[in-house]
Order: structure tokens, then C-alpha cells, then sequence
């Protein structure tokens, strides 16, 4: 391997983790591997993927916190222009630490992937006055099949960094991201958190 260092302990979450792609750089640039099937497999993420999103967000954008209910993914994400909070949270059945989350700093700066495996629901905010995301994902997209979690559920807990000049008033959602109930309602009925 080698080209990649991954880092596994993502808040003592298993199926989570950071990846640094080696980074080549000279007085012209730089060149790096974004993916290899081959490096991937090896670091534990054997998985095909079959679609690539690319989204952008102005500064206080929050996007999520979404999954899937019968077409989960698994998502290999960064930041490819500006910086992001990015944060998973763990709804695996029977998993040890369900509802527990873990959130990373993405940026074009430093370059770093996030794998959230199938199971997880996803979301991230907007640091910087403009960003673009892109996300590998292992299944192609299904209309009314995404589901979401409140964002600042305090069952949860997520510790979101607000942007620098802003407010927790001034960021800024879609209609469903604002009205998406806690993991309580998930747990209970995880119908209730159906679009």
C-alpha cells in the first residue's frame, strides 16, 4: 500500500475511516491518487462503487443528517474547495456504540477522505464562504428513500463548529433538513424519519 495512511479510530466507531492520499508536489503543483481500487482494498474498503455526486455550498450550509432505509451506501467523501465539518452517526443495528457520532474537518487544504460505510447517517456544514463536496456512494440514488436525523439532536449531541461571523440562527438548511426528528423517533418508529 503505502500510498494511503488511514487512520481507523474514528471515536472508537468501527467501519469508519480517515484517508490521506500521498501527495506528490513540486514548484508546479502537486498530483495525487484520489482512488485505487487496488490501495482501497488493501487499507479494508472493498466495496464498488457505481456513482460520483459533486455538490456546492455557500458559507452555514448544513447539509443532512440523511441515510438511507433500503438502498443504503457507503460514501467516500472530501472537500475539494474550500472546508467542511463533516460528521457520521452511527445507526447500525446492534451496534455497541449506535447513535454515537464523529466529525472531521474536510478541506482542499488537507486533503482528507472520510469512508462512512452503509448504516451511518451522514451530514456536513460549511466552514468556508464557499466549498464543493464530492462523494463516491455504492448504490445509485432512490427517490423516497432517504431518511434524516435532526441535526442538533441532543441525544446525539454533535459539537457543530459554527462558522466564524455566524450564529446557530444564521445557518442555513433545506425545508426537510429543518424539521427531520431525533434519534428517539428513529429508535422508536424509523419510519417517522422517512422523506
Amino acid at each position: 500500500m503505502g500510498k494511503l495512511k488511514v487512520t481507523e479510530d474514528c471515536n472508537g466507531i468501527e467501519g469508519l475511516k480517515v484517508i490521506e492520499p500521498e501527495v506528490l508536489g513540486d514548484a508546479r503543483g502537486y498530483f495525487m491518487e484520489t482512488y485505487s481500487k487496488r490501495d482501497f482494498e488493501e487499507a479494508g474498503i472493498a466495496c464498488e462503487f457505481v456513482q460520483d455526486n459533486q455538490s456546492a455550498s455557500k458559507k452555514g450550509v448544513l447539509r443532512g443528517l440523511h441515510f438511507q432505509f433500503d438502498y443504503p451506501q457507503d460514501k467516500l467523501v472530501r472537500a475539494i474547495r474550500g472546508e467542511v465539518f463533516d460528521v457520521a452517526v452511527d445507526l447500525r443495528e446492534g451496534s455497541k456504540t449506535f447513535g454515537k457520532w464523529f466529525g472531521i474537518i474536510l478541506s482542499e487544504d488537507n486533503k482528507k477522505q472520510f469512508f462512512v460505510p452503509k448504516g451511518f447517517a451522514h451530514g456536513y456544514l460549511v466552514l468556508s464562504d464557499y466549498a464543493e463536496f464530492c462523494y463516491k456512494v455504492t448504490d445509485f440514488y432512490h427517490p423516497n428513500d432517504e431518511g434524516g436525523l435532526l441535526w442538533k439532536d441532543p441525544d446525539i449531541g454533535i459539537e457543530w463548529p459554527i462558522p466564524e461571523g455566524m450564529t446557530e440562527e444564521d445557518l442555513i438548511f433545506s425545508d426537510k433538513d429543518k424539521i427531520w426528528k431525533g434519534i428517539a423517533a428513529y429508535k422508536e418508529d424509523r419510519n417517522n424519519c422517512r422523506k
